[in-house]
């Protein structure tokens, strides 16, 4: 799951962004309406979170160029305008829902989770290879039904793997899809990942490993 946070407070986009990576989703984060709209077009999302007072305008109008450009994408607005006339505007405006600020971060995570639910495109079949089963709902990696532990860029990784058992995942496209809007992660960092996710699952009966195939990419293979 990718998100894309639309937020000028730096300390909430910490916060945000620590929840949503240790949920084991990939989260972009913007600040102005101007990024937003680019950050939209530049990649697929899987929900917007989105404030409504921005630097460079009302995130209102964001919400209804969404709405026109790109319809089924859930929006949930995070906000401090608590009234229950602006309420109602949003919602009006085609928001899915509205939480007001200050929220709990479990309340947040508890709305994406129900928003995605209602959303057809964003349900994703379970993954399976070999033993490893992944659940891209709630993030859970399991070997054999223990859950096997993993910081949110290893979790993310493994995913896109298993979504591509037995062919090659070119290294560029594996550091875009880990990557976040505006920060893109090196060829450096991405060996490492894939070393860590080696080395978790190596003591275990997993039935897979991950392969380099050399100035190319990564390769999962069942079967050893």
């Amino acid at each position: 799951m990718r998100l894309l946070l639309v937020e000028d407070s730096p300390r909430l986009i910490e916060l945000v962004g620590e929840t949503m990576r240790d949920a084991g989703w990939r989260l972009d984060a913007v600040s102005t309406l101007h990024d937003a709209e680019a950050a939209i077009a530049a990649r697929e999302h899987d929900l917007v979170l989105l404030d409504l007072g921005l630097p460079d305008g009302d995130g209102l109008d964001l919400l209804k160029w969404i709405r026109h450009e790109h319809p089924g994408l859930p929006v949930l607005i995070i906000t401090a305008r608590g009234s229950v006339d602006e309420r109602i505007m949003g919602l009006d405006a085609g928001a899915d829902d509205y939480l007001v600020k200050p929220f709990h971060h479990r309340e947040l995570l508890s709305r994406c989770r129900a928003m995605l639910r209602r959303n057809p495109h964003a349900i994703q079949p379970i993954l399976e290879a070999g033993a490893l089963r992944y659940d891209p709902a709630t993030a859970d990696l399991t070997c054999d039904g223990s859950v096997v532990p993993l910081p949110p860029r290893e979790r993310s990784l493994i995913e896109i793997l298993m979504r591509e058992v037995g062919r090659v995942v070119p290294k560029r496209r594996l550091e875009t899809a880990l990557s976040e809007y505006g920060q893109e992660i090196s060829s450096n960092a991405l060996e490492l990942a894939v070393s860590r996710v080696r080395k978790r699952l190596q003591p275990l009966e997993t039935g897979v490993q991950i392969e380099t195939v050399r100035g190319i990419g990564y390769l999962l293979r069942t079967g050893s």
